[in-house]
């Protein structure tokens, strides 16, 4: 597998309808302070006890209040513009959180009165389901709302889990990885985890496309190719989950990778690699759900472990990201440029099919959505 070089170079007509890029993410409290009102802003609606959430705070607390992701979201912020920019395209890159400052809502007012009239959104989540694309899509319409006539026009980025650069970002942060584990990546056996769903939001997404899991297992396939190519190695792999939460009751995908990590050690695995393929950047699910208790646990079990760096900014997935945009941008302005994809799915269309995604399938919830107005 190797990334497309076919939108290298590029010119300030080429981000054209678009005047500007939003990022747009979870979010996450800078200080102490922020955590519980964070916390509140995140399970507004789910009837979350005061005590449960001042007991998920303690994971933020252990990090002095501090979630790494808006730091991160900078960052990304930051390498995008650089791209642009070492490409000759003057697009904006700008930045708002679903869930604590600065709002998507602020960010977007903000561009508005600066004059922008057009945007396209990079959600921070490389992977279609409810709450990583949906979800989105209802934030930003209720975004629009509230700013009425003002409102830029939005459009969103497609999904970007089989984007090549975001495969080889991986397989390079997990070659890096073995080079830190006895005996490397021959033999080991790669975790690959994600952030784990209620099952029945899996089924939803699986009715107009690729569901969450096979989004990640054909991601899992893609990397696992591009290792076996370059160093010539085998190795083992299973698909894990992590951050499950609400009622116990409810079924969400499993296996737990603490669990999972505990069943390989019974069946003899004495090595493994974490590699959290379901975020692209290290925030508190990686940094707590990861580095504290899948390493506490593998530990336990007299299993040696090391934790692959998530794609973060590297340049490759930077650079795909970018060819995602502005062939996204050529489409809209009517050129016919066909996506640049790995792995055994096509790309998600540009607009979002009308029941994609749901929380549950077939239950019209009339929350107003962008991107596929239709819905």
């Amino acid at each position: 597998m190797s990334k497309s070089t076919s939108m290298t170079t590029a010119s300030n007509s080429d981000s054209l309808p678009y005047d500007a890029l939003l990022v747009c993410s979870f979010g996450g409290p800078n200080q102490s302070e922020d955590v519980v009102p964070f916390l509140r802003n995140v399970t507004r609606g789910k009837n979350i006890p005061e005590e449960r959430l001042v007991e998920v705070g303690e994971h933020y607390y252990r990090f002095g209040g501090k979630s790494p992701i808006n730091e991160q979201n900078l960052q990304l912020v930051e390498a995008l513009q650089e791209e642009l920019s070492d490409r000759g395209v003057n697009l904006p890159v700008i930045w708002g959180n679903r869930n604590w400052h600065p709002y998507t809502t602020d960010t977007l007012r903000d561009a508005a009165a600066f004059g922008t009239q057009r945007v396209l959104t990079l959600v921070t989540s490389a992977y279609a389901s409810y709450s990583g694309s949906r979800q989105y899509r209802e934030h930003l319409a209720e975004a629009v709302n509230v700013l009425g006539s003002a409102a830029p026009s939005i459009d969103i980025l497609r999904p970007f889990f089989n984007d090549p650069g975001f495969a080889l970002a991986n397989a390079d942060a997990i070659g890096e990885a073995a080079s830190r584990i006895d005996g490397g990546l021959q033999d080991v056996h790669i975790v690959y985890v994600t952030h784990s769903i209620p099952d029945t939001m899996q089924e939803a997404s699986a009715v107009t496309g690729p569901g969450y899991r096979e989004q990640h297992l054909d991601v899992m396939a893609t990397i696992n190719s591009e290792l076996e190519t370059r160093h010539s190695v085998s190795f083992d792999s299973s698909l894990a989950y992590c951050s499950r939460s609400g009622d116990p009751r409810v079924p969400w995908l499993e296996p737990d990778v603490n669990d999972h990590i505990e069943a390989l050690a019974s069946q003899g695995v004495r090595r493994i690699i974490i590699a959290p393929i379901g975020f692209i950047s290290d925030h508190m699910e990686v940094a707590f759900d990861l580095d504290i208790e899948a390493l506490e646990t593998a530990g336990e079990q007299g299993v040696q472990a090391v934790r692959a760096d998530t794609v973060g900014v590297r340049k490759v997935f930077i650079s795909g990201l970018v060819d995602m945009i502005l062939e996204r941008a050529a489409r809209e302005r009517g050129e016919e440029v066909a996506p640049t994809v790995s792995g055994s799915y096509a790309a998600f269309p540009d607009i979002a099919p009308p029941g994609s995604c749901r929380m549950r399938h077939g239950e019209v919830t009339g929350i107003q959505v962008i991107a596929g107005e239709d819905d």
